[in-house]
């Protein structure tokens, strides 16, 4: 009966979220550029005549992202962003070792109805991370908020089931993804000369391949901040 109700309650939350408030949101990439706080800033021409930035259209831009925050923290101060990064890692390491210092594991009971809600709505919260970091340098988002949102997915499958392990994968997860950052800083070294520089092709702004490398730092980051909390909910849960 249990399982029925969640299913019910969920299915009435699709329902008016995809026919209520999905149809309010205007078109991907059909914003009004001219609204935009950004707008003044995207151009960066402090020396040119004053030329306007069109979705779509405008192509090789200084860096390309159609977001000004992306713009700063992941290309012009990516090494900041670096250096976030391993703060967490920092942080990671020291719940670990408090964790495995004295081991007292908290137990949870089955909830049924959280763990029937938990395989309805878990791929949803797993899509919208993904979509959060894979598409950050065109809407608010990027790597940290997007990991974030998965790393919350795992602790409601803790939450929810008893029996759920996170497995190595995730630890290997963590170790790919933050080589690769360090990787594609290496390559910016090699290829223009500076750690982190975007050494890619902007494209045009308002497109998924655009900004360069800022896209794939952000999908590193995302990958490696969600692996890095579930893991931090694994070893405080062991703990």
């Amino acid at each position: 009966m249990r399982r029925i109700w969640a299913i019910l309650l969920s299915a009435v939350f699709l329902y008016f979220f995809f026919t209520v408030y999905v149809p309010t949101l205007p078109e991907f990439g059909m914003f009004d550029m001219y609204r935009r706080v950004s707008f003044d800033y995207i151009s960066k021409s402090t020396t040119k005549e004053y030329s306007p930035v069109e979705f779509k259209k405008s192509s090789n831009l200084e860096e390309g992202s159609a977001n000004v925050v992306t713009s700063i923290v992941v290309n012009y101060r990516s090494f900041d962003t670096l250096g976030e990064v391993t703060v967490l890692f920092t942080a990671a390491l020291g719940v670990g070792l408090l964790a495995s210092y004295k081991k007292r594991r908290i137990e949870f009971e089955n909830h049924n109805v959280l763990s029937t809600a938990t395989g309805i709505v878990l791929p949803i919260i797993l899509l919208f991370g993904a979509y959060i970091f894979i598409h950050g340098h065109l809407t608010p988002g990027g790597g940290f908020p997007g990991g974030t949102i998965i790393g919350l997915g795992v602790l409601l499958l803790i939450l929810g089931r008893a029996d759920f392990r996170v497995f190595e994968v995730a630890k290997y997860t963590e170790g790919v993804a933050g080589a690769g950052y360090v990787l594609v800083g290496l390559a910016g070294i090699a290829l223009a000369g500076t750690f982190l520089a975007n050494f890619l092709p902007t494209g045009t702004v308002g497109y998924l391949f655009s900004a360069g490398v800022v896209p794939i730092v952000y999908t590193l980051i995302g990958f490696k901040v969600g692996a890095e909390l579930s893991n931090i909910i694994s070893e405080m849960r062991e703990g």
